[in-house]
């Protein structure tokens, strides 16, 4: 850098740790050199969450929180604000690729035990950020005031009203009303524009903060920081974030993006999954869609709740469903205290677990298609059978993961 440069920097640095930062999170911060392509998808979280915050922002200024006007608002945005469309359709977009590269982040953890000691806390934060998300989703859902939209949330709202004794209050605390109307339309919109988006971008924060406070996992699930150079005291299997992994994230987002914009431009509502077309009907309480039922990333936990059809003790079915549908999403909590293998990786565990985590993946894609099909006895049979291999891979990970055959770790990350 030039003189003048350096002056500015040095200016700066005394007033705001801005060199210290870039170091210490970027250009000396030292992950393992082994990365593959399941480690693009924590940074193209971070990016989608940009586009979603930018893009919520323009439709924020011509979109009206007010129950008869909020579909004509949306309209308005498609059809007359100019690039209105595009803007709309890179939000809504955005919010299914940003459950996929999620869920991918998810996936790529429960691979190579990026949840075991010491990432506990790391991962509890990440699933808080999941919870989040998913209520964001959600108050973002209803906004188009489309008739999805309004039957979507009495579904939701309706499921506090199984809660025993309090129920009915709350889901008159949560509206603000005794129905579904202005006032929850209202409240839903400050959620999603306020709240909500704030609590997200605090928690990547302390994400970020706490990923490299303990340092990243990788697919040999070693860690890095206990193989030093003796005299540099640099991990001597980690390569520095930048320019490294920046550079190879730029070409993850290039294909990224690629995808995004074709979904954009040629198929935005995705056959009806990413834009339901019940949603381009305005809102109508007198008339019931045929069939209710949510996003795609929701249906897993929707088939859930709809699988349990019977009473069981003094609790009725829809409560049971309600309580499974929860449990559903908060058992990944657990995962840092179920798995009890010698090792983290996937690379080095034995059948059982390969096995089982193929068994999740497929009751997990099951589930979800049953969430988006009109139920019948058939339908609601599978639920309950691939419910049950869900929760398995979860109950029965003390037992087998601790009997199942493993390889020794290697001292050193591999290829």
């Amino acid at each position: 850098m030039s003189k003048q440069e350096n002056s500015i920097v040095a200016w700066i640095d005394k007033r705001f740790p801005m060199t210290v930062t870039w170091k210490a999170h970027l250009s000396e911060y030292y992950a393992p050199k082994n990365f593959n392509f399941w480690y693009y998808f924590g940074s193209l979280a971070l990016l989608v969450l940009v586009n979603q915050l930018l893009t919520g922002i323009f439709l924020t200024m011509s979109y009206k929180p007010d129950a008869s006007m909020a579909f004509a608002s949306v309209e308005y945005i498609m059809r007359d604000v100019d690039m209105g469309w595009l803007i709309r359709y890179m939000h809504s977009t955005g919010a299914s690729m940003f459950f996929v590269v999620v869920y991918l982040h998810m996936f790529r953890g429960m691979m190579y035990g990026s949840y075991r000691k010491p990432r506990e806390l790391l991962w509890l934060i990440g699933m808080a950020i999941f919870f989040v998300l998913m209520s964001l989703a959600f108050t973002g859902y209803i906004l188009p005031w489309g008739q999805m939209s309004y039957w979507g949330a009495q579904v939701i709202v309706s499921m506090f009203g199984a809660i025993p004794v309090i129920g009915e209050t709350l889901s008159n605390w949560i509206l603000g009303d005794f129905m579904l109307s202005d006032a929850a339309l209202n409240r839903f919109f400050a959620y999603h524009v306020v709240t909500l988006p704030g609590l997200i971008v605090v928690l990547v924060f302390v994400h970020i903060v706490a990923l490299h406070q303990v340092g990243s996992n990788n697919p040999d699930g070693i860690e890095i920081k206990a193989n030093r150079n003796p005299k540099t005291g640099i991990p001597v299997d980690g390569i520095p974030f930048h320019p490294y992994y920046t550079v190879k994230d730029i070409v993850g987002t290039v294909v990224f993006l690629i995808i995004f914009c074709a979904i954009i431009f040629f198929a935005p509502e995705m056959g009806g999954y990413f834009l339901e077309y019940n949603n381009f009907i305005p809102a109508d309480r007198l008339k019931t869609p045929d069939h209710i039922a949510p996003v795609w990333y929701f249906t897993p936990y929707y088939s859930m709740l709809r699988a349990v059809t019977v009473n069981f003790l003094w609790i009725d079915a829809k409560l049971w469903g309600v309580i499974l549908m929860a449990a559903g999403v908060a058992v990944f909590c657990f995962l840092p205290w179920l798995d009890r293998s010698p090792v983290k990786s996937i690379r080095y565990k034995g059948p059982y677990f390969k096995i089982a985590l193929t068994l999740f993946v497929i009751s997990f894609f099951v589930l979800g298609w049953l969430g988006t099909q009109t139920p019948t006895p058939l339908y609601t049979l599978l639920a309950q059978i691939f419910t049950v291999v869900y929760f398995a891979f979860f109950i029965l990970m003390p037992w087998y993961s601790r009997i199942d055959k493993t390889k020794p770790e290697p001292t050193s990350v591999t290829k």
